[in-house]
């Protein structure tokens, strides 16, 4: 039975007015799509070549050549469109805004008559179209497009791309579906799911829902479709077929019955962002449930500290719970998006802060570790511990990279960081029948209505170097509405004053982890948070193992790590003091906080491999730094989990 959800909506009007995320945002703006569009025509000297503009100019007869690169090399355009036109809503640009003609115009006369739009089955096998769902991705940069599409719309009211997408699904939709003579595919990796629902949301078709609905739902169905399809195809045409499980693509039950979250990360936050969707657009308590289910499995069980997901590189994915190999992590930068993407659906869904705390936790650390500080070298998968020498030499660590790349191959991640970091802005306020909600701390504005009136806020803060917050409405006359402001689930002491007096009943004031706020509220209202930011001691679950006994520094949501550069080789013999003093100042190189304690290097008694002599021990101080600005000086090994006197 469907339920009407009370389902919060992003505040449009928002700004980014400084601080560490409008930063990451600016570098993604000037610096990040400039040499992403380098990449993508072939023009950086030391990256690997993307031939993803090259392809697109053969699929649309302007060229002639053979396709190459990989079979989804047309979504890193999409991403670039997509990230492209989230920059030009917040900074217009008319040189950028005419490339981005320019492509869409190119991805336009690449499209097929019938509206099949893909480059790879364009130039290599148009006679095999939409037989290998499983492994070639045709939905995937499909889903890609549209989302891009959807963006462009938005940001420029521009609709060339909309008109585009909406004729490519019309055309799956002419291929895929309940209806007889249809095939009961679905994507092998999932994107369109997603993607279709957010076209809806701007056409209001509801053949672009109903779409949506099919793939979700048909998934997982016996007999399974991607095995029946491997078997039409035959072993010469299916080489690969059979080296991960169902699984992998999340095929090995229906969405409803599952449980656990598996395979490949990214496909499963993909799909799972679009199981979000659907139960808002439906009023299905029963997705909603089966999307809140699979949410805490990961949290509780698979997900690292730093927000990384993926503990595997075969099949880039989850294994079983509380397997978070340190070294040989996965974690790769795509998958923390993804997460990031699922909790914000769940957010606006049930507004609590354990949404929120976990893609803070993913943001400040598993997503941005995936790229430089100057935004043009980028890790595609993020370990919790590196030795260069280990990665070189043994063979389950070459997925594992001392030093962020140019550009890659499969080049995935970079193209989905600029995305996300030029969308920030969309995800730290929101809107409701309930009021304003702050999830996020950030220097930033924003406006909303209340009451019948237009609300200005402006926050105020260093976050998250600086626990204090402070919030400023600005309206003509008074507005009665509430202010949900999220308390952190990291914070354990927090002080709030709302027009200089202190908030004595906090408790009174708080629901499922946020603030809330009732009042007639007038121009010149302040309300100040006061979180306290100590560094604390984090300690995993016993159950992962490489965890035991070792603790890790966290202050306010950001994790820290050890770095060679500041504390010399061989980081795992340096143990943190028993009741250290931390002290917390700027990193001149990096310009960010690092923490410095007592601690102890251990040193061999003798020569011998093993000895019955205890190590020796010598004072030093331990500097850690924040985990995603490591390696942006000097080439070393890193370390998050750290050995500590008494704790293991």
């Amino acid at each position: 039975m469907a339920v009407q959800l009370d389902v919060l909506v992003p505040c449009k009007k928002t700004e980014l007015k400084g601080g560490l995320l409008a930063d990451r945002a600016a570098v993604v703006r000037e610096k990040m799509i400039p040499y992403q569009w380098k990449a993508l025509n072939d023009l950086l000297p030391d990256g690997e070549p993307s031939h993803a503009i090259e392809n697109l100019r053969i699929a649309a007869g302007e060229k002639t050549g053979e396709f190459k690169g990989m079979v989804f090399q047309d979504s890193d355009v999409a991403k670039w469109l997509e990230a492209v036109a989230y920059s030009l809503a917040t900074h217009p640009d008319p040189q950028l805004e005419a490339t981005a003609v320019e492509v869409i115009d190119l991805v336009a006369r690449a499209q097929q008559p019938d509206g099949y739009l893909n480059s790879y089955y364009t130039i290599v096998d148009p006679e095999n179209r939409w037989t290998n769902l499983a492994e070639n991705h045709e939905l995937y940069c499909a889903g890609h497009f549209i989302e891009a599409a959807v963006a462009y719309y938005e940001a420029t009211g521009k609709d060339k791309l909309l008109q585009v997408v909406c004729k490519l699904v019309e055309h799956i939709d002419s291929i895929f579906g309940p209806e007889e003579g249809k095939k009961k595919g679905y994507p092998g990796h999932e994107e369109i799911e997603l993607a279709l629902i957010r076209l809806y949301r701007v056409t209001r078709d509801e053949r672009h829902l109903r779409l949506a609905q099919f793939f979700v739902e048909e998934r997982g169905k016996q007999p399974n479709y991607f095995e029946e399809e491997a078997r039409a195809r035959g072993p010469q045409r299916s080489p690969n077929w059979g080296l991960f499980g169902l699984d992998y693509n999340q095929a090995h039950l229906q969405v409803r019955e599952q449980t656990t979250v598996e395979g490949h990360a990214v496909r499963a936050m993909y799909l799972f962002s679009a199981v979000a969707d659907l139960a808002q657009e439906t009023g299905d308590p029963q997705l909603l449930q089966v999307s809140k289910t699979l949410w805490d499995n990961m949290v509780s069980r698979r997900m690292y500290i730093t927000g990384g997901i993926g503990s595997q590189a075969h099949g880039e994915g989850f294994t079983i719970d509380y397997d978070l190999p340190s070294s040989r992590a996965y974690a790769e930068t795509c998958a923390a998006i993804g997460l990031f993407f699922w909790g914000h659906r769940l957010l606006q869904l049930e507004p609590d802060n354990r949404y929120a705390d976990e893609m803070e936790r993913a943001l400040y650390n598993g997503i941005l570790s995936g790229m430089s500080w100057e935004g043009d070298r980028f890790f595609y998968v993020n370990p919790l511990e590196v030795d260069p020498a280990v990665c070189r030499a043994r063979h389950d660590h070459r997925h594992v990279k001392a030093t962020r790349q140019g550009w890659f191959a499969c080049a995935c991640c970079p193209p989905n960081l600029a995305r996300l970091l030029t969308s920030l802005h969309h995800y730290i306020y929101s809107c409701g029948p309930q009021g304003l909600f702050v999830h996020f701390f950030a220097d930033s504005a924003v406006e909303f209505p209340a009451a019948g009136k237009k609300v200005g806020l402006r926050q105020t803060t260093d976050y998250p170097w600086d626990g204090r917050v402070q919030l400023d409405l600005d309206l003509e006359g008074e507005a009665p509405f509430s202010l949900h402001v999220r308390l952190p689930g990291w914070c354990r002491q927090v002080e709030v004053k709302v027009n200089g007096e202190v908030l004595s009943d906090l408790a009174g004031h708080t629901h499922r982890g946020y603030l809330v706020l009732t009042r007639t509220w007038r121009a010149g209202d302040r309300v100040e948070l006061d979180l306290a930011m100590p560094v604390e001691k984090v300690y995993a679950h016993p159950k992962v193992r490489e965890a035991a006994g070792r603790i890790a520094l966290q202050r306010g949501p950001v994790i820290y790590c050890l770095e060679e550069v500041d504390n010399g080789p061989d980081l795992h013999s340096l143990l943190l003091a028993r009741e250290p003093r931390f002290q917390v100042a700027r990193e001149p190189e990096l310009g960010v906080p690092a923490i410095s304690a007592q601690g102890f290097r251990l040193e061999a008694a003798g020569s011998q491999l093993y000895t019955t002599e205890k190590p020796r021990r010598t004072a030093v101080t331990i500097k850690a730094i924040p985990y995603f600005a490591w390696d942006n000086r000097r080439p070393g090994a890193m370390l998050v989990w750290m050995r500590a006197e008494g704790e293991g």
